[in-house]
């Protein structure tokens, strides 16, 4: 029986922080490379889908061959009117995720209980003060349970994983005449702090089709959060909010698309990237041959340094992170929690149940590729760095 899934404690004493962020992955069964540039068009759509729906917020995403990285953001339920969202949001939602008809016909459902709420049936004055009064309570209750429906799906990091796998697994299976599961077991998530931590994952999921030998120019990679922020399209916008969100979300710098751009937001994260991004030579054995086969991947060094030249210095603390995501660091997705000492002593405090009682604290200071940033990002685990 698998463990509860760690998630960031909402405490009334302010030491946490209101807002949760996530690092999300899956892979497929068996680890096959099944995903065509279709498939990973649709999972793109449908995590736009599932965001405008959940209320979660996308910083940062890739959608590879046979896995996909997810930066998600979870607020807090919000508490505006009496059943938590406004029925003009929540109809603005479930546009999101449902047809015009079948939202319409939740919003004629909406209209009879609130006038049985209200009391502004036709039949409602016939009825004795007893009456009145039942059908009043039955109104609001019928009311609660309409808006129920929809925001326990809401706010809510397993919520939004179950209804974005689930609907594509189905998605995926009928259009290759497939059955049975996709995915290789439950979902693996990494609780994040936002500030340094949010930003060096956000660069590291960007990376990965570099780090795979698919691109040399991450922004030439559609399929993920850069390449859409860069690529102009309908969801650019979006893109952009995500990642200037990752970078400063919690500075006093604008969290908006306008930042990308104008607030110079965009540039920055591509120094970090392109930095990362830089080409390395792999040296792989053949089996047949016995031979040693030297790969390269990623821009070539002089293309890379002119790009940085154009893009200007860098603050050391992004050559840090930038000197990090080169690699593929296991801490990022079996770390637990990833942030600054306070923060992760926080989430194991508030925790404390989960952990035996000879551990007397939470934060770890991490090794190998991560230690690069040790003192600055810890993490909840104590992994060796020769992990597989």
């Amino acid at each position: 029986m698998p463990k509860p899934r760690l998630i960031i404690p909402r405490d009334p004493d302010g030491t946490l922080p209101d807002l949760a962020c996530y690092h999300v992955t899956s892979r497929v069964v068996h680890r096959q490379f099944l995903f065509q540039d279709e498939d990973k068009e649709q999972f793109r759509v449908l995590i736009r889908m599932y965001e405008r729906f959940t209320g979660c917020r996308v910083l940062s995403y890739c959608v590879m061959t046979n896995h996909f990285h997810l930066l998600l953001e979870v607020p807090p339920p919000p508490t505006d009117g009496e059943f938590g969202i406004s029925e003009q949001e929540l109809l603005h939602r479930l546009g999101g995720l449902y047809s015009r008809v079948y939202v319409a016909s939740v919003q004629a459902e909406i209209r009879e209980a609130r006038l049985i709420a209200e009391g502004k049936r036709e039949d409602f004055k016939r009825l004795s003060k007893e009456d009145q009064k039942k059908s009043l309570e039955f109104g609001q209750a019928q009311l609660a349970a309409i808006f129920g429906r929809y925001t326990k799906r809401m706010h809510d990091l397993s919520e939004f994983m179950r209804g974005l796998l689930q609907r594509y697994t189905r998605w995926f299976n009928k259009n290759h005449g497939l059955r049975g599961t996709l995915w290789e077991d439950r979902f693996h998530s990494v609780i994040v702090e936002s500030g340094l931590a949010a930003k060096t994952m956000a660069a590291y999921i960007d990376l990965n089709p570099v780090r795979a030998g698919m691109v040399e120019d991450p922004a030439d990679y559609r399929w993920s959060s850069y390449g859409e922020a860069v690529g102009g399209g309908r969801g650019a916008k979006k893109a952009q909010e995500g990642l200037v969100r990752a970078m400063y979300s919690f500075g006093s710098r604008e969290v908006s698309a306008r930042s990308w751009s104008q607030g110079g937001v965009g540039k920055d994260y591509r120094k970090i990237l392109i930095s990362a991004g830089m080409e390395q030579a792999e040296e792989h054995g053949n089996v047949q041959t016995k031979q040693r086969v030297v790969v390269r991947k990623g821009m070539s060094r002089e293309a890379a340094e002119g790009e940085l030249a154009r893009l200007s210095e860098e603050k050391a603390r992004d050559l840090k992170i930038s000197k990090v995501i080169q690699c593929r660091i296991r801490y990022f997705t079996d770390g637990a929690v990833i942030g600054s000492k306070s923060f992760v002593d926080g989430v194991f405090l508030a925790s404390r149940e989960r952990f035996g009682p000879k551990r007397k604290d939470g934060a770890r200071k991490p090794r190998g590729a991560l230690g690069e940033l040790s003192g600055e990002i810890w993490s909840l685990r104590d992994l060796k760095p020769d992990a597989p």
